[in-house]
């Protein structure tokens, strides 16, 4: 019989008893249930003291490999340390096959970069350079649950360097060569943690809502924070539309009429630079939108035109402004993707190189809309 079954046989034997002694005695059921608490508590006495023979004490070592959570203050972190030229090749081999060659996440697997100014907009992107607060998290994370299918196969020198590599993909760190380790780990600082503060509604909150609610004159003054047109909810002016249209047929038929014959060997190297990019971007026949649009005809297409593809509000707002992708404007964009068209999603971090852009655009050149 369990413990817990026997306790409640006990106290119902108990009760039965009391009753009917009262009924004899006349005594109170309080006075009644005396005699029969007493042994109950002998029993209970008795029972505590034996054993149910089953388990044992968990060994140190046991206690150990549960207990390996780290904190923002880093406490609980291993010895070792990874370089981001060691994480990425981790990264690759482990990694980018679910959150893709850049961090950007493939399918429903989630982004691990990008996302910047994203927070307060109707789509935020929730990264670990967007939205998360403490590097601890990252490395507790990684150490704890991935990869996927194979967690805590990591060494502690492994899980430093992906975690050096996810600061490299979000610009946290922009040295190919630094090193994370125990001991510069609390020199990190997320861009979003001070946005995290204590969860202080019981003490600010509750009394707002208790008063009256105010329904007119709230405020003194109203400020249009955004356009609705950029939401995609109200109809683009007709004439606008068909002038724009007409701006960018003309853009792309002068561009067509001044284009000269490709350098064959420029678009052979560009064909090996855009591999980057293949991770998100498809070119050629039966291209299709993937992380981002496809590219066929991109140089002289208006931004944000690709039907079916969701763009950013930053691409949208380029779009109002009448943005084109010219070989100047596509060269400048895929030199700094971020700070060209400030608040974009795309992760990827650039390139760097001049003969690599020219390359690559000539390459995009050779595929039409």
């Amino acid at each position: 019989m369990s413990k817990f079954l026997r306790i409640g046989v006990t106290v119902g034997a108990m009760t039965l008893a009391a009753a009917s002694f009262h009924a004899i005695t006349g005594d109170s059921p309080r006075q009644a249930q005396a005699p029969f608490a007493a042994a109950f508590a002998a029993e209970q006495a008795e029972g505590e003291a034996r054993k149910f023979g089953l388990g044992r004490p968990a060994l140190p070592e046991e206690l150990a490999a549960w207990d390996i959570d780290v904190r923002p203050d880093g406490e609980g972190l291993p010895e070792g340390s990874g370089t981001v030229a060691e994480g990425e090749e981790i990264y690759l081999q482990k990694c980018a096959s679910c959150h893709g060659d850049f961090g950007e996440g493939i399918g429903r697997w989630p982004a691990l970069s990008g996302g910047g100014g994203t927070l307060s907009s109707e789509d935020p992107v929730k990264t670990v350079g967007s939205y998360w607060p403490f590097l601890s998290t990252v490395y507790d994370y990684v150490h704890r649950a991935m990869p996927f299918g194979n967690a805590q196969s990591l060494s502690d020198d492994e899980v430093y360097a992906l975690t050096a590599y996810i600061l490299y993909l979000n610009f946290i760190v922009e040295d190919y060569d630094f090193e994370l380790s125990k001991d510069n780990f609390t020199e990190i600082t997320l861009p979003n943690e001070g946005q995290f503060f204590v969860d202080d509604r019981e003490e600010v909150e509750f009394e707002e809502f208790k008063r009256e609610p105010c329904m007119k004159n709230c405020k003194e003054s109203v400020e249009i924070t955004m356009r609705a047109r950029v939401l995609d909810v109200t109809p683009e002016d007709e004439a606008a539309r068909k002038e724009r249209e007409a701006a960018s047929e003309e853009t792309q038929v002068a561009a067509a009429e001044g284009a000269s014959e490709p350098d064959p060997a420029l678009v052979e190297e560009g064909e090996k630079v855009f591999r980057q990019c293949k991770a998100c971007h498809q070119v050629g026949e039966g291209a299709e939108n993937r992380v981002g649009p496809h590219l066929n005809g991109v140089v002289g297409r208006d931004i944000a035109a690709v039907d079916g593809f969701r763009y950013s509000p930053a691409f949208q707002s380029k779009a109002e402004e009448g943005f084109t992708w010219t070989e100047e404007t596509l060269a400048a964009y895929l030199k700094d993707p971020r700070g060209y068209i400030e608040g974009n999603r795309m992760a990827y971090p650039g390139l760097k190189d001049e003969d690599d852009l020219k390359a690559v655009i000539a390459y995009l050149k050779t595929f039409e809309e």
